[in-house]
């Protein structure tokens, strides 16, 4: 009769420690996933605001006149082909009767205002999206920000 009480109790055993194992296996491979996640995330976000950056650069270095008119899209694709970044410049602030409003105001993209602080600034539409077939990421992403800029 011991020796029966023993093995059960030795089953028993086993099956507790098995199933502590799986349960510690399963929270290790969310933990894993949300870790994974949250790297993928902060990527993005840094790689969105480098294109905020780098598009005010491209909007200080375009030249505006008659013919080009003003800025309106921007594709920026990251180093390691990892993410995709699209800024649309939704809106320029230019100050009445000077000249970058006379050119950008056939785009339609012109709010003319009247104080010349905010001359210059632009209203910026930011997205950013993961290249699912880089194999580093593990699943879609996607980023939109806007705003409002003095470039």
């Amino acid at each position: 009769m011991r020796k029966g009480f023993s093995l059960i109790f030795a089953l028993f055993v086993i099956v507790l420690v098995a199933g502590i194992i799986s349960l510690s296996l399963r929270y290790a491979k969310s933990s894993i996933i949300k870790t994974t996640t949250l790297y993928e995330k902060e990527s993005a976000e840094l790689f969105l605001n480098s294109a905020v950056e780098l598009s005010l650069l491209a909007i200080s270095a375009y030249e505006r006149n008659s013919t080009n008119g003003c800025l309106r899209d921007i594709n920026i694709t990251s180093k390691d082909q990892r993410f995709i970044a699209s800024v649309q410049i939704k809106w320029y602030y230019l100050l009445n009767g000077s000249n970058d409003a006379t050119y950008c105001n056939n785009d339609g993209l012109t709010h003319i205002i009247t104080t010349s602080d905010s001359h210059g600034m632009a209203m910026l539409e930011v997205e950013v999206e993961a290249n699912t077939t880089h194999p580093k990421n593990s699943m879609p992403l996607r980023i939109i920000r806007r705003t409002l800029q003095r470039p």
